[in-house]
């Protein structure tokens, strides 16, 4: 589950595991600062076993951009080279934002950049706090992400969800449902097959070579 910094993250992951297993901020101070695991049984067969990563976002209050990056490309190389498979990536955006700002652009950009255009399949955008918008503000808003922000992920591939009163294992249907294997991530790929350090990855340029190694 990623996203910048207080989109929802950790409120979802509290909602899909039925109970509080993360920190979720209220104030102007960001809570998740490194990468938290949290395993949840499957509405409808408890027999499959779920693990939601909650990860620390861009815009955080006390670590860098460059640092956000550089914990979860740990986590993800790690996971990698254990031959943990993600299933998909959840990317979660704010709809109150009236506006993509630079800094929300570049920040989306890195996502992209991370993931790889033949990942971007696997990749639920998601839309929070639908119930803090009008029904025409927030569709409106809808709109013009696909239509342009998302427009390119969309043709390769990624869907759109809203968390609002939903449930939040709807949300995340597209990717339980997908039996295939899943291709891994390009900073995965950058990381451990071809050996490239954090600066040298595509997402690590996208934000500025300023990734520490």
């Amino acid at each position: 589950v990623m996203g910048r910094t207080g989109v929802g993250k950790s409120t979802f992951i509290n909602d899909a595991a039925g109970k509080k297993v993360v920190t979720v901020g209220h104030g102007l101070k960001s809570c998740t600062a490194d990468i938290q695991h949290v395993f949840c049984e499957c509405p409808g067969d408890p027999s499959r076993r779920v693990v939601l990563v909650d990860t620390p976002g861009y815009d955080d209050t006390y670590i860098s951009d460059e640092e956000v990056l550089r914990r979860i490309a740990v986590w993800l190389a790690s996971s990698y080279g254990q031959d943990m498979k993600l299933a998909g990536i959840l990317y979660l955006h704010d709809i109150t934002q009236s506006r993509m700002f630079g800094k929300m652009r570049m920040n989306f950009d890195v996502f992209r950049k991370l993931c790889g255009e033949d990942a971007e399949k696997n990749v639920i955008l998601v839309t929070t706090k639908w119930a803090r918008v009008t029904a025409d503000e927030g569709q409106a808003r809808e709109g013009e992400l696909r239509s342009e922000f998302w427009k390119e992920m969309m043709a390769h591939g990624s869907t759109t969800a809203r968390f609002d009163q939903s449930r939040p294992w709807d949300v995340m249907g597209a990717i339980l449902a997908n039996k295939t294997v899943v291709d891994p991530l390009r900073i995965q790929k950058e990381l451990v097959d071809l050996g490239r350090k954090m600066p040298e990855t595509d997402a690590g340029k996208a934000l500025g070579s300023k990734v520490k190694e």
